[in-house]
């Protein structure tokens, strides 16, 4: 009788986007998730117990984040396949997760068979990166890209601004905090808009977190 596809483990701290993917990857029978774990502790455990052939690891988590997990699970064992897993289409976790060892990485909206092509690329031996990230890794990496053109033509004032606003800040508040005028903050803030084609505080924050600017 032929096993069921690649072992999977999954590794996130958020119950239902955890769940959720196990369903989805569990619908395709080119894949078998054999376990979940809610944080770098836990997977460092089962994936010694499991032996899985891949390991979905969310980066961000309490305890032990996702980059020192994957050192650890290496290290015990070398041939476990690790795929990252990131809300951010780029930031310098790219960089780190591929130094920690490993093979790839996938953004979580992605669509469930474009992970699991993932998954069964870094088990025939390939690195995958989603392609908005691979970009940025080797713009970065280059120098091609400056800060400017990474945040769409935003000068340093304005991304500062946008951080803050991200936090959930009043423009009152982000004026006291930069001891600049609150109609000065009214002003880069709708520059910003402008240039980064959005419309609402809400838009702003989506923005913020895609860059990695804020955690979420």
């Amino acid at each position: 009788m032929a096993t069921r596809g690649a072992r999977v483990l999954i590794v996130d701290d958020q119950t239902l986007f955890r769940a959720g993917l196990a369903r989805l990857l569990e619908a395709d029978e080119r894949v078998s998730v054999v376990g979940e774990a809610v944080d770098g502790v836990e997977a460092v455990q089962l994936a010694k117990t499991l032996k899985p052939d891949v390991v979905l690891m969310d980066i961000k988590m309490p305890n032990v984040d996702g980059i020192e997990a994957t050192r650890r699970i290496l290290a015990d064992n070398p041939l476990v396949k690790v795929l990252m897993l990131s809300t951010f289409d780029a930031d310098n976790n790219v960089i780190q997760a591929l130094k920690a060892g490993a093979s790839g990485y996938v953004l979580k909206d992605s669509q469930a068979k474009a992970i699991v092509s993932s998954i069964l690329a870094v088990v025939a031996g390939e690195r995958v990166m989603a392609s908005a990230v691979a970009n940025r890794v080797l713009e970065m990496l280059t120098g091609v890209t400056t800060p400017k053109e990474f945040y769409d033509g935003l000068t340093a004032r304005e991304v500062e601004i946008l951080k803050l606003l991200a936090t959930g800040m009043a423009n009152k508040q982000i004026a006291y905090k930069l001891k600049i005028s609150e109609k000065t903050v009214r002003n880069h803030v709708s520059n910003m808009y402008e240039k980064l084609d959005i419309y609402d505080r809400a838009q702003a924050v989506l923005y913020a977190v895609r860059k990695g600017l804020v955690e979420i």
